[in-house]
């Protein structure tokens, strides 16, 4: 399915609208009252979650298959470095080369 550029637009704007009705639809429905304390540790956890989800979907996805490749491994390094208190730019430089190398083998 192919979109045009007047679709891709309309598309954004209505994400967009969408998530600003939801962000409003919280205090509105909440009415002044405070959450319990386990919905706030759910909700904590919601955005790690979610790129969590995206970082391994953009990693290990190609097309409609999941595949493991060079990309896969240089984010997997990354990963560990990061896991291991590496600075961030480190951790992105060292995961450039390693998967260019790897891409050029």
């Amino acid at each position: 399915m192919t979109l045009t550029y007047a679709e891709v637009w309309w598309l954004i704007l209505g994400l967009a609208a969408l998530t600003a009705l939801i962000k409003a639809a919280g205090p509105v429905l909440l009415g002044g009252r405070t959450l319990p304390p386990w919905s706030s540790r759910v909700i904590v956890l919601m955005a790690p979650a979610l790129l969590s989800a995206l970082v391994v979907t953009a990693v290990l996805a190609e097309g409609r298959s999941w595949s493991v490749g060079a990309h896969t491994v240089g984010v997997a390094v990354a990963g560990v470095m990061l896991w291991r208190r590496c600075s961030l730019i480190l951790c992105v430089s060292v995961a450039v080369l390693v998967t260019a190398g790897l891409r050029a083998l």
